[in-house]
């Protein structure tokens, strides 16, 4: 079965920097879309300008992974847009948010933390490395790959320990970072991907690309066993 995609931009910088339209002329919603859709993916777009930003309950019970990408309009997501995100996650809905999705409302209330970090610009390298080679959302690629410039990020990342940490990542200034970790929220998978700062073209390069595709696959979901909430009857009667 084909896998639904929704890629969700707040398409802030785009609209009021000309070095980010010009770099991402389809938006980053659009250059991610792109590559998604090169993979076979069904993939549409929704952006924070949209009546109930794209998101309304008839999309998202058409999607089966979320990819967000946010930075500077994190907080004018309203709170029932948000919301609904999260009830769908637990539901069975995959949701990656990239880079400053990390302060996105629906991941804060996920991880049920600040989500802090510490940050710097300057377009240094990163290095990452794969720290779980074994993972599916690892597939095709070597032990590291680097972005040649982009904005650091450094630990502490006040999140909760995840699942699992796929990727570690090595800034020139010496700072490090989980940069791809996992986690379940119900039914649903979350994989957060640190790189994606808007003044670099990060959603270009061919890893990048590939471990997006790949955490969409894994986070998609699967059918599994049913499940019965709320107050229920004895399965056993009880009687001799």
């Amino acid at each position: 079965m084909t896998v639904r995609v929704t890629v969700w931009n707040e398409n802030v910088h785009e609209l009021n920097e000309p070095e980010v339209a010009e770099r991402y002329p389809d938006g980053i919603h659009g250059a991610i879309a792109e590559s998604l859709d090169a993979d076979g993916f069904e993939v549409r777009t929704a952006t924070l300008q949209e009546p109930e930003h794209g998101l309304t309950e008839a999309v998202l019970a058409e999607t089966d992974v979320l990819v967000w990408w946010s930075h500077c309009a994190n907080d004018e997501v309203a709170d029932d847009v948000a919301e609904r995100v999260v009830d769908r996650v637990n539901d069975g809905m995959g949701f990656v948010p990239l880079h400053s999705g990390k302060n996105s409302k629906p991941f804060k209330r996920l991880m049920g933390t600040t989500c802090r970090i510490k940050y710097r610009h300057g377009g240094e390298t990163e290095r990452l490395w794969v720290a779980d080679p074994g993972h599916p959302i690892a597939d095709g690629l070597d032990d590291h790959f680097e972005i040649p410039s982009t904005e650091m990020y450094g630990e502490p990342f006040d999140i909760p320990e995840p699942d699992r940490t796929v990727f570690i990542s090595w800034f020139e200034g010496g700072e490090v970072f989980r940069s791809g970790v996992c986690y379940r929220r119900g039914r649903g998978r979350i994989f957060a991907f640190r790189p994606g700062h808007e003044e670099y073209p990060i959603f270009y390069q061919d890893e990048v690309q590939q471990v997006i595709e790949n955490a969409v696959e894994w986070a998609a979901p699967n059918e599994g066993a049913s499940a019965t909430w709320g107050e229920v009857d004895p399965v056993e009667s009880g009687d001799e």
